[in-house]
């Protein structure tokens, strides 16, 4: 298997600390909205990867954190008046949801920052000992002059770094690149009793705490989007390897790229967003995730109503091809060139150029029986990357707004009816009648089927 790997700039064969334990950390959301679609690539393909390990290795633990402790949910609470904990956990729920409608299987470790506040006064109270880290005025500040590798994995100069970090000037600091590892808080603001007063921590050090909570010290992937390489994955890995004294944090560090809006990086600080929901009001979750990998996850995505609507129309094709294979074997065997194709740094593109192979070898095979395998391994193979597990009839059926499958299968029979009384006008009318509110039927050797547009 080979992987990318963000510090090196290589692709690299993939060999985990341990050959029976795969660790991997990702970066998960920050609860104070709802999680637009540039938010829900890093999940998509981090759960793409999760799968493929588990394919290869006998344990894989798979860690993405809730940030629910954080100035941006202080200032959404304050604005929209409602308390903090009542907005964590209304936007966790709503983050779950939409992970689960993308057809994303849970973490094995999804760990809370406010619930390990402990382990990072702990890790802090160690940087200072070490002389990596002082406090000054209720604040505590990471040393960044103490660290010799400081900047490796971003690649950035001192200049460069100062101007990505957007550092806060404050009279306090020892260098202006120096980051917070823990600040004070006033009445009105979550804190926690600490040695440098009553306080919360600063966004890197959570990350911190909860990998080397669950996975150790070292481990072997972190992940997450292309905008986290500075200044958090730097700050991360800079106060992670001064508290434990390793050569590395993570052995492979591996980004997404961004995903973009006509040409600007989506964000809500920009305001040009989508929310997952937004798009699932209209669209199946499986097109989005179709959509999503549909481009590599190292390079930029440009989102569009396009986009969407080809995805929708690729998994069109494939339900089609698996409507003509009957019942299919749950577990059968895995397309090794899509396999081989995920191996190669999870090119989705390939492996779903891949599925449209098969979809047209089933196409193209008369024997129902070798029909049926292929229909198996298709569906098998789209498991990898998280599509193609819905039985055809309800991915084409759906659940959308209109006519109730009853109603659409009475027309059909109408029609039917129609057609043996040779009234082929009413039968066309019928059918045009349905097709105006969104249904197509297709007629073939086995009767009539149909699906929503």
């Amino acid at each position: 298997m080979l992987l990318y790997n963000t510090l090196t700039k290589t692709k690299e064969v993939f060999t985990p600390l341990n050959p029976n334990q795969v660790g991997l950390y990702v970066c998960g959301p920050t609860v104070y909205d709802f999680a637009h679609i540039g938010n829900a690539r890093p999940f998509v393909i981090f759960d793409v990867l999760s799968r493929l390990l588990r394919t290869h290795y006998p344990k894989v633990i798979y860690v993405r954190n809730i940030t629910d402790v954080d100035d941006k949910i202080n200032a959404a609470a304050s604005k929209r008046e409602e308390s903090i904990a009542d907005i964590t956990q209304r936007t966790t729920a709503a983050f779950h949801q939409d992970m689960k409608a993308l057809n994303n299987l849970p973490p094995d470790v999804e760990p809370r920052a406010t619930h390990h506040i402990p382990e990072m006064i702990n890790m802090i109270q160690t940087l200072i000992d070490k002389g990596h880290a002082y406090d000054v005025e209720g604040h505590v500040l990471f040393s960044v002059a103490s660290f010799a590798d400081y900047g490796k994995l971003s690649r950035r100069n001192q200049e460069e770094l100062l101007a990505g970090a957007r550092v806060e000037v404050a009279p306090y600091k020892r260098d202006p690149g120096d980051f917070v590892l823990w600040k004070p808080s006033d009445e009105e603001t979550p804190g926690w009793e600490s040695p440098w007063g009553f306080g919360r921590p600063g966004w890197h050090i959570e990350c911190s705490a909860m990998s080397s909570q669950y996975l150790g010290t070292i481990f072997d992937i972190h992940g997450g989007g292309q905008d986290l390489i500075f200044p958090h994955h730097e700050n991360e890995l800079a106060q992670s390897r001064c508290t434990h004294d390793t050569p590395i944090l993570a052995k492979y560090w591996m980004h997404n790229g961004y995903l973009t809006i006509h040409g600007d990086k989506m964000s809500k600080s920009l305001g040009n967003f989508f929310t997952v929901r937004d798009i699932l009001a209209h669209y199946p979750g499986e097109a989005v995730r179709f959509a999503l990998l549909s481009t590599h996850y190292r390079q930029p995505m440009d989102w569009t109503e396009n986009c969407i609507e080809q995805a929708k129309h690729c998994l069109d094709r494939l339900y089609t091809a698996l409507r003509t294979c009957g019942a299919v074997e749950d577990k059968s065997e895995l397309d090794a060139s899509v396999m081989e194709a995920l191996k190669d740094d999870l090119n989705t593109p390939l492996a779903i150029s891949r599925l449209h192979d098969l979809a047209t070898t089933i196409n193209k095979t008369p024997d129902e029986a070798e029909r049926s395998h292929i229909g198996g391994v298709l569906k098998a193979s789209g498991g990898l990357i998280g599509i193609l597990q819905k039985d055809p009839e309800a991915w084409f059926h759906g659940t959308g707004a209109g006519l109730s499958s009853e109603n659409i299968e009475a027309q059909i029979q109408a029609r039917k009816d129609a057609r043996v009384r040779k009234d082929f006008a009413e039968s066309d009318r019928i059918r045009d009648a349905l097709h105006s509110q969104g249904i197509v039927l297709e007629d073939g050797p086995n009767g009539t089927t149909w699906r929503r547009l």
